[in-house]
């Protein structure tokens, strides 16, 4: 096990500020490097959607460790607040899938079965027909033919729950400092201290959360890390009428209701390097999409347009482990559009790692020893939510 306040962490979003919590739980204090402030890339801005059922690579390699890291935030809900105060409205949410002609039932067939087959963890799904759908929410366009209504998914409000993991993390002696990192010191094989600045910090085990900036470590480290950013742009709205009791998508569109009353639409997928610009563009790709479910949402003020960097890999699948030809340097970066999700299991498998050299979490397709060949030049490309 390592030594107190001799675990470096790099990266201050939910994914180090996990590692961190996690790190602590088992006595373990470390120190945590963020140059921007905590959760405030993805991690704070993302839609705080968990949906361990669909998405990139579930069902397959990564399904396992969704549901074991959906179960974790179950119980980490009263947990987290009780031990901070910060409530980050974690909730189980209903989702209503509609297609608008039958070329959108099987799509609606699939993720009924997938529900469906999930009951074990409080999963359910049913069909709804055009005057089901009506009733339920009057405002739905009535172009809708069909749809599916699903429960089970969760939901949390990102940011606080980041900031809950970092106050509970410091409440337990984990350290957080502010600046860059530039470099890492080697000696005899090992990583044994990174630099900030002109500061020189000691360190038995680094652990690289960057997100997508982790390939900045590719240098310093001599392994291939292909994490790229992949953009997102997300409106927050204020839809006239009675609050939305339900999430909705289809036919391009998502919308999604949170507790404060506001109606969140999107998201965009660009490939754009490091721009975090929102654009006028993606603005009106949300709306249209959104406008399509619901002809009301015309009628919406616009509250905020966010836009963040969402580390993605090659196959869609997050890095989480010891890192190629390093004892002591463990990966914990690219879950993509499931880092929210993902953040207890990959938290909780590091901390495991570093302290028992062991996990019984489902991150073996996580292993950075897949890119061990990957040109650090190659970029992400796939789909997934």
């Amino acid at each position: 096990m390592a030594d107190t306040n001799e675990v470096v962490i790099i990266g201050g979003g939910v994914a180090g500020c996990s590692v961190a919590y996690h790190l602590a739980l088992a006595g373990v204090k470390s120190t945590v490097i963020e140059r921007e402030g905590i959760g405030s890339q993805a991690s704070g801005f993302s839609a705080g959607g968990l949906n361990p059922l669909e998405g990139a690579q579930i069902p397959g390699p990564l399904g396992p460790l969704a549901i074991e890291s959906y179960r974790m935030h179950l119980k980490l809900w009263d947990a987290l607040k009780d031990e901070t105060g910060v409530d980050y409205h974690g909730r189980i949410l209903s989702l209503v899938k509609v297609a608008f002609d039958d070329s959108g039932l099987p799509e609606l067939q699939q993720s009924l079965d997938t529900f469906t087959a999930a009951k074990d963890d409080g999963f359910s799904a049913h069909w709804l027909d055009r005057q089901q759908l009506t009733e339920l929410e009057p405002r739905l366009s009535p172009e809708i033919v069909s749809g599916m209504y699903a429960l089970g998914n969760a939901g949390l409000d990102s940011y606080q729950y980041t900031l809950a993991l970092a106050n509970a993390a410091e409440k337990r002696g984990v350290t957080f400092r502010s600046g860059s990192v530039n470099g890492v010191k080697v000696g005899n094989g090992r990583v044994t201290g990174i630099f900030l600045g002109d500061t020189e910090i000691a360190c038995d085990h680094l652990v690289l959360a960057a997100g997508p900036w982790s390939r900045e470590a590719e240098t310093w480290l001599d392994i291939s890390i292909p994490v790229d950013p992949l953009k997102g742009e997300i409106l927050r709205l204020e839809l006239p009428g009675p609050r939305l009791e339900h999430d909705f998508s289809g036919g391009g569109g998502s919308v999604y209701t949170k507790p404060d009353g506001l109606v969140w639409c999107g998201t965009t997928e660009e490939w754009q390097g490091f721009n975090k610009e929102t654009t006028e563009s993606a603005r009106q790709s949300i709306i249209q999409g959104a406008i399509k479910i619901m002809p009301d949402l015309a009628q919406a003020k616009l509250a905020l347009q966010t836009a963040c960097l969402r580390p993605v890999t090659p196959d869609w699948l997050p890095i989480v482990g010891k890192a190629p030809g390093w004892d002591n340097v463990y990966l914990t970066t690219g879950a993509g559009k499931k880092g929210i999700l993902l953040s207890p299991g990959m938290g909780k498998a590091t901390a495991d790692l570093i302290t028992q050299g062991a996990t019984s979490l489902s991150v073996g397709p996580c292993n950075p020893s897949r890119f061990s060949s990957i040109s650090s030049g190659q970029q992400a490309a796939g789909d997934g939510n």
